[in-house]
């Protein structure tokens, strides 16, 4: 199962999901003044301070708790082709490098395709135990696909750039971040690739 915003392996506690973490800049960076965030803030509220802070106009959409791309589609009403998902693949295994693909959420990425594109040794999925601690803010398997704020660089799959509109979770299992693709792709600066995904039937 590839380890995308959309899923999570066996059942926690909320309490157990939530972690604390830093507050980032608009440019990935830790905000300015040594700010942290405060003591049981919501991921979803630094995520539209980031969102707010470069004008970006959105929309939250909430929904029942879901970890799968088609219980979230299911729950918010959304086809899945328009939920963006992030996976966190692993480049070139030891030197421990990650990334974040975002692509439909009915989609798999192509793995070997994808070392390809980038030019690289290898690519392969990393655990949530080698991924989790990137995230601190976010629910684990929630992170919204903004690598800038996770120091990562972002491959975005060309079906995905198609769209209008993407949704994403919001750093948690129940709340969807929409917003216009444009302002996503001018925010993030991906790299936009065909990277022949494999239908997953979502």
């Amino acid at each position: 199962m590839q380890n995308d915003v959309l899923t999570i392996r066996g059942e926690k506690k909320e309490s157990e999901k939530r972690r604390s973490g830093k507050r980032f800049s608009a440019s990935g960076g830790p905000a300015s003044g040594g700010q942290e965030r405060e003591e049981g803030e919501m991921p979803i509220a630094k995520l539209k301070r980031y969102l707010e802070d470069n004008k970006i106009k959105y929309e939250v959409i909430g929904h029942t708790t879901a970890y799968t791309a088609q219980g979230v589609a299911q729950s918010a009403h959304i086809p899945g082709k328009e939920i963006a998902k992030t996976v966190i693949v692993k480049v070139d295994g030891e030197d421990g490098r990650m990334a974040m693909v975002v692509l439909p959420a009915s989609y798999k990425v192509d793995l070997v395709h994808l070392k390809e594109l980038i030019g690289v040794e290898s690519v392969e999925l990393a655990t949530e135990d080698e991924f989790g601690d990137m995230f601190p803010d976010c629910e684990i398997g929630a992170m919204p696909p903004f690598g800038g704020l996770y120091h990562l660089p972002v491959y975005v799959a060309r079906k995905l750039s198609a769209d209008e509109e993407i949704a994403f979770n919001a750093g948690n299992h129940r709340e969807l971040i929409r917003m216009k693709y444009r302002d996503f792709e001018r925010l993030v600066k991906p790299k936009v690739f065909d990277l022949t995904a494999v239908y997953s039937g979502v």
